[in-house]
Order: C-alpha cells, then sequence, then structure tokens
C-alpha cells in the first residue's frame, strides 16, 4: 500500500491526467511526462519521454517520404539515377507541385514491408543516393524550384561496398554544395535522423521536425554501447542525447516541430500531412521573397550561430 502522501500525488496525477486537453505539442509532452510520473509512483515499468518518442519514430506503420509526398503532391514526378554509378532506391526525388507551387523533393525512403526494406536498404542511402540528390537539387535550383528534403534514416549506410565507392566524401560534398545552392531549402525530419547520413540532406534555409520524429548525432543504442559498453541501456542513452524535437527546439537548432496526431503520425498521416503542408506553405513564403544571395547568407548564418564559442 503506497503511504499517504504517494497515494495524495497519485490521486493528483490521475485528476491532471484525465483533465489535460492533449491538443498542443506542450499539452501532449506533459501528458507524456504525467503518465511516466504515475507509473512510476504506481511501481509500473516506466519509459522516459525521449525513448517513448524515438520507439514512435521507428513505428512500423509510421509515414515514409512518399506516402507524404504523393499526398503533398499528387503530381509528383520521381528521377533516378546519380549518372555516375547507379539508383540507390534509399533515396527518392523528383519535381511536383506543392498547391500549385514547383518545387523539387528529396527524402530517404525506408519501405513498409521486407520486400521494401530490402530494396529500401532500410533506408540507409548509399553514395550514388546522396550523388543522385545532390543531382536533383542542382537541377532544382537551375530552374529556381525550392527544394523540400525529407530526412529518415538511421544513418547512411556503413557497409564495405559504400565505403569503397567514397561514402564520406559524397556525404561532405551535400553538405559543401547545398550551402552553396540560390534557391530555398526546407528540411523536414520525419522519423529518424541519423548522424551524417541524415545531415548530407539536412542543410537548410529552415529545419523542422515532425512532433514524435528524432534527430541525432548518433543512435541512441550505439551511444550506449560506445558509453555504457551496453547497448541494452539504449533508452538511457536517448535521454542523454536530448534528440527530440522539443529538445532541439530549446536549443535553438530546429525552427519549428510540426504537430502528429494524438499517438503518432501512423495514427492519423493525413492529417499530419495537412499540418506539414501548412508549415512548409508558410516556409516557402517567407523564403520566396529572398534573393539566391540572401538565400545563401540566411543558410550560413543559421548554421554557424550553433553551439557555444570561446574566445581567450
Amino acid at each position: 500500500m503506497p503511504d499517504e502522501s504517494t497515494a495524495h500525488r497519485i490521486a493528483e496525477l490521475e485528476t491532471a491526467i484525465a483533465t489535460l486537453q492533449p491538443d498542443t505539442i506542450e499539452a501532449r509532452a506533459r501528458l507524456v511526462e504525467l503518465r511516466a510520473e504515475l507509473g512510476a509512483l504506481r511501481g509500473e515499468p516506466v519509459e522516459n519521454p525521449a525513448w517513448v518518442r524515438v520507439k514512435l519514430a521507428r513505428h512500423v506503420k509510421r509515414p515514409h517520404s512518399l506516402d507524404y509526398i504523393h499526398r503533398l503532391a499528387p503530381d509528383f514526378t520521381e528521377i533516378h539515377g546519380d549518372r555516375c554509378f547507379g539508383d540507390d532506391s534509399a533515396i527518392v526525388s523528383g519535381f511536383g507541385h506543392l498547391s500549385g507551387r514547383p518545387v523539387m523533393f528529396v527524402g530517404q525512403q525506408k519501405g513498409h514491408d521486407t520486400k521494401q526494406k530490402l530494396l529500401r536498404n532500410f533506408g540507409m542511402p548509399k553514395p550514388e543516393g546522396y550523388r543522385k540528390a545532390m543531382r536533383a537539387m542542382e537541377m532544382a535550383a537551375k530552374f529556381k524550384r525550392p527544394i523540400i528534403t525529407l530526412l529518415d534514416t538511421p544513418g547512411a549506410y556503413p557497409g564495405i561496398d559504400a565505403e569503397e565507392r567514397g561514402q564520406a566524401e559524397a556525404i561532405a560534398w551535400n553538405l559543401r554544395e547545398m550551402a552553396r545552392l540560390g534557391t530555398p531549402i526546407i528540411v523536414v525530419v520525419i522519423g529518424e535522423g541519423g548522424s551524417g547520413g541524415a545531415l548530407a540532406l539536412g542543410i537548410g534555409n529552415r529545419v523542422y521536425m515532425l512532433e514524435n520524429s528524432v534527430y541525432s548525432v548518433i543512435s541512441p543504442e550505439s551511444c550506449a554501447a560506445i558509453i555504457y559498453r551496453d547497448a541494452s541501456k539504449g533508452a538511457l542513452a536517448a535521454e542523454a542525447l536530448r534528440l527530440t524535437a522539443p529538445d532541439l527546439g530549446r536549443f535553438g537548432l530546429i525552427d519549428g516541430i510540426v504537430p502528429e496526431p494524438l499517438g503518432g503520425a501512423q495514427e492519423d498521416p493525413a492529417q499530419t500531412a495537412a499540418n506539414l503542408l501548412e508549415t512548409l506553405l508558410l516556409a516557402l513564403d517567407e523564403l520566396s521573397a529572398m534573393s539566391p544571395e540572401q538565400l545563401i547568407e540566411d543558410r550560413y548564418t543559421r548554421f554557424r550561430r550553433m553551439g557555444n564559442f570561446f574566445t581567450e
């Protein structure tokens, strides 16, 4: 039996959970915290809020890039190949109209079933994928089309064949060349944003995250294997990494959070896509007023102000 103070707190939490209206991002985040505290007081197994979001970002039914692209731009026409080695199905790219505006989409695609996941290499691009993405973005800049990138990968493919074909060089090339493009670039993390594999498509004027997506330099399991010598402590590492959208928003590393339905984007993909469309259109309205030189300077300034710098 819990003591009187604990019982009182449990009653308070139950009342707060029952009366809380989860109609905003902040309210839903508060709901996760209250449920975690209630579970701890009841002696139930509790997952920290960061790990809950990691699991939602990886949910088997979570929408991927093509799910959003086909809802946002039904006339989407995909382009293939890097004109150097081959076509990487882990990255999709092509032109489409976003509420009548011609844009270039570039996204990382995981796949839903086993066959698709194998075809898409579980969303882990190889060098030819990043070179295809860069070819598409350069084409968009040539025709003065805004670029929208959708990030959803555990990381770049670490296989020997990818390393032999210049994985690190392909990522580094994208980082440099995206910074130089004189067209609006909007980045959205829709699931997992893993390490340089995601950042290779992440140099944008505006960077947004879906509410239950994550963005980090390393996966929680890999971090736990290095720091704690135990990959099973991924939940602990997830909390320490501060990889959730609310965390990154507080640090000023992203420009906004796109709301998801309660329970995650998989509960209502159409509503999530509608929320994403609203965010994209507002960003395009803002960026379309800038000249190519202003866009490049805006992008440069955005990334230069990240982090802390100390001088003697």
